[in-house]
């Protein structure tokens, strides 16, 4: 596993385990698979209604707690100060832990106009000992500037959308310049078109792996956090294989020039549900 260290010291998986749109069941078997398989990296929230399962497999693992890296997320309609302190209690109690290693903001939700003093509840968090680190998920140029020049604690990572055809290069160049990760959510395209690419399967054929595969290593090669999902035994097996070969620089530049800025999810200036 490669490990990378993050802007306070601590250091973390660089390829985990997303559990979105797992139900809490399934989402113990999945988890419990994922930590037999090698990952200690799990990434969950509050909004996936399913950090009871992941919880559940955390306990029943063979892995000690204090080797696996757990982060969950603060919800929007649960920014702002006080309530962000009290949902971060509640999502231990359900993940049935007395800490997590990171704790983000979901989304910014900018109509609301919370997300700083949401924060402000995330370094109370941290400086009382109760995550490891902070970062936010689905952060603008525009929302990371404010964080930067009205908090304390540079966040840690940024998780964002981000695959081959949604490269966020602006974000990542920002990121990088003020030593902030930049973690993949969705990062195989959901399945979809990215890995039916004639360039990603031409390379797949060339390694003697799966079109997954090689977009999952073009994340880790490009010093990116990666994530990928999946509830079948097989498959979380197969993302778990990306440490054994390497991409050419030109087939890293291959797939970089994919880039299509085409969103699966929404965009985050405009994401304001609660």
């Amino acid at each position: 596993m490669n490990l990378v260290t993050l802007n306070n010291g601590l250091k973390m998986p660089q390829l985990g385990f997303g559990v979105w749109q797992v139900g809490d069941d399934e989402a113990t078997s999945a988890v419990a698979k994922a930590i037999e398989t090698g990952y200690t990296s799990i990434d969950t929230a509050m909004i996936y209604q399913n950090e009871i399962g992941v919880g559940k497999a955390i306990k029943e693992a063979s892995v000690p707690r204090e080797e696996l890296f757990i982060t969950t997320k603060v919800w929007n309609s649960d920014q702002g100060y006080e309530n962000t302190l009290r949902a971060f209690d509640e999502s231990l109690e359900r993940l049935g832990l007395d800490y997590v290693d990171l704790y983000l903001i979901h989304w910014p939700t900018p109509q609301f106009d919370e997300y700083v003093d949401t924060y402000k509840a995330l370094e109370k968090l941290y400086h009382d000992g109760r995550v490891k680190a902070i970062g936010v998920c689905n952060f603008e140029i525009e929302h990371l500037e404010r964080l930067l020049k009205e908090c304390e604690v540079v966040p840690v990572l940024n998780q964002i959308e981000c695959h081959p055809y949604l490269a966020q290069n602006e974000i990542k160049e920002f990121c990088a310049k003020h030593n902030i990760f930049v973690e993949a959510w969705s990062p195989l395209d959901q399945g979809g078109e990215v890995l039916q690419d004639e360039v990603i399967q031409k390379i797949a054929k060339t390694h003697s792996k799966t079109p997954a595969q090689i977009v999952l290593r073009w994340h880790l090669q490009n010093n990116t956090i990666v994530i990928p999902k999946s509830v079948t035994p097989s498959r979380i097996e197969e993302n778990f294989q990306v440490f054994n070969f390497e991409l050419t620089e030109s087939e890293i530049e291959e797939i970089n020039q994919l880039n299509r800025n085409r969103r699966k999810g929404p965009h985050p200036s405009d994401m304001n549900v609660r």
